[in-house]
This record gives C-alpha cells, structure tokens and sequence, in this order.
C-alpha cells in the first residue's frame, strides 16, 4: 500500500459510510471510522492521520502501547491527540497497559477484566470509557458475553442483565455501549441478522437500565461495514479497506 493510496481509501470509504448513514435515515456524523492498524508501521498511521484519520484501533496491548508513544512523538507538538481505541481480547495481566495508553476499550468481555480496569482507573484517577463485546453469533471462535439466542431465551437475558449490571457498579468506568464480531462469509447481507440483534440488545438494555444512554454499537469491519451502519453502527472497524492485507 502506497502513501498514496490511503488517503484514497480513506476517501473512498467515508464516502461510503455517508452513504450508508443516509439509507438508514442517519446523519454520517453519527458513524466514526476506526482505523485498525494491527501489524501496520506507524508510517502509515501517519499518512492517515495526514489525511484526516482521528481514531485508530489496536487488538494486541503492547503493539498498540508502543504505536501509540511513536505516533504522538512523531506529530507536531501542536497536534491534537488521536483517539486510540482498543478492540482486541485483553489478558487481565496486560490490562494495565490498555489502561495507561487507550482512550476506550471496545472487548471488556467478563467480570474479572472490568474489575482489573475499574481498579487501574481509580488508581491513575480517569474514567475510562467501555464497551461490553458480546457473542450475539454464537460462533466457539469468537470472545464475548454469550448473547445468541437472548431474545428467546429468559435465563440468558437475566444472566446478561446481571453482568450489565455488576459492571455498572464498578468505579473508574463509564459503559458506553456494546460491540460484536459478526462471521465471515461471502455474502455480507448473511450477517445483518447478527448486527439487528446487537443493537436489539442494546435497546433492551436501556430499558432495563434507564440510568445510562449506551450510546455506541461496535460493529462491521472491512468487509460487512455498510450492513452494520444501516443496523446502527456508531463505530466501524476498518483496517484492511485502509492499509491493504495485514502483515504477519
């Protein structure tokens, strides 16, 4: 991928966000591009940020605490901070480093992890912005509060409800919202079901809890992005339509 053609895709791909926003009855605003830069060198970071790019996603904590020291040490000393965003599976033990460096974490995906940041939060003395990633799919794969079938299944939406609420009790984080991994497969319109349910879930949660607005759905990546918008998607995951192949 060449320096010129990131800001293309970039180009290219908010057009189509918009585009999408819009069949939904959305304003585009409301839908914020992550640019996921696993395995990519902070070069083309730069010539994202460049081009416009403000949100950048990570998935392993220490090559994002390490992209996210270089990028701001490489930016103007005027520039504004970016917005870094962490989307991968987080091992309790490496939780501090999400909480030092991340300015929102979209797989808090049990208990345990949202203790260990409650507790890192309170220490450094921030709010930390969250997501709860939920397995609305059902696929074995994928990390996540198991969600699929919660709409038909009483005990599931109780055992949901009571996470929910165990994390909202938790000091040093504010629950924003939820975020899901949909299945690859051919056709993208096969995974609307998934992102419906998601948003679904979120809406039932405001029900439940009427204290807190759960503003954001985490959902749609390179490939699945446009359904996932027109579900309700504030926040999409893009690195591949942005930097090309990830890099082993």
């Amino acid at each position: 991928m060449t320096s010129e053609t990131i800001p293309t895709n970039l180009a290219r791909l908010r057009e189509r966000i918009a585009e999408a926003a819009l069949r939904a009855g959305r304003h585009p605003a409301d839908v914020r591009l992550v640019a996921v830069t696993k395995t990519f060198p902070v070069d083309s970071l730069l010539v994202a940020w460049e081009a416009g790019q403000r949100d950048f996603g990570e998935n392993r904590p220490e090559e994002g605490a390490q992209k996210v020291l270089e990028l701001a040490a490489r930016l103007p000393i005027a520039a504004s901070r970016p917005t870094w965003h962490m989307i991968g599976h987080i091992q309790r033990r490496k939780a501090h480093l999400v909480s030092m460096h991340f300015d929102m974490v979209h797989s808090v995906d049990r208990l345990a992890l949202a203790q260990k940041l409650s507790a890192l939060a309170l220490d450094a003395g921030r709010e930390l912005p969250v997501l709860l990633e939920c397995n609305v799919s059902g696929e074995a794969s994928k990390y996540g509060y198991q969600a699929a079938g919660w709409e038909h299944n009483a005990a599931l939406r109780e055992r949901l409800y009571a996470e929910v609420a165990a994390v909202l009790a938790l000091p040093g984080l504010r629950l924003e919202g939820l975020m899901t991994m949909a299945p690859l497969v051919e056709d993208a319109e096969a995974v609307r079901p998934v992102f419906a349910s998601l948003r679904a879930l979120r809406d039932a949660l405001r029900e439940r809890f009427p204290e807190v607005t759960l503003p954001h759905l985490s959902m749609g990546m390179s490939d699945d992005f446009e359904i996932a918008i027109e579900e309700g998607a504030t926040l999409v995951r893009i690195g591949r339509a942005i930097f090309g192949p990830y890099r082993v």
